[in-house]
């Protein structure tokens, strides 16, 4: 899923392991698998929680597949963020082998 130039985008394999990484996705998508480290704030209550995101440093935002959370890094930058959409989610996130973890017992997935 591509937005065109207007929102910057980083592949999963390229995101620094001590990023600030943005999880948008919903919280049962959030409880069945992430990314260690992750901060979780759903797309629907961005609004309200926005002013717990950094702005001193590059925010990465992800989602399940990469549509959520081009929105929410247009709306970032929009905003004065600086933020770069991690192209193709959580599931390029696995594709890329890289580390997962579960708010419950069992194996990490994306939901």
């Amino acid at each position: 899923m591509s937005f065109g130039d207007n929102v910057p985008s980083v592949d999963a394999a390229a995101v620094p392991s001590d990023a600030y990484l943005l999880d948008v996705r919903e919280p049962e998508e959030w409880t069945a698998g992430h990314a260690p480290g992750a901060v979780h704030i759903p797309m629907s209550q961005l609004r309200d929680r926005a002013g717990e995101i950094p702005q001193d440093r590059e925010v990465y935002v992800i989602c399940r597949v990469g549509g959520r959370s081009a929105q929410v890094t247009m709306a970032l930058n929009n905003a004065g963020w600086q933020a770069s959409n991690v192209d193709g989610g959580m599931m390029a996130w696995v594709h890329h082998g890289r580390p997962m973890v579960a708010e419950e017992s069992g194996d990490p997935y994306v939901a």
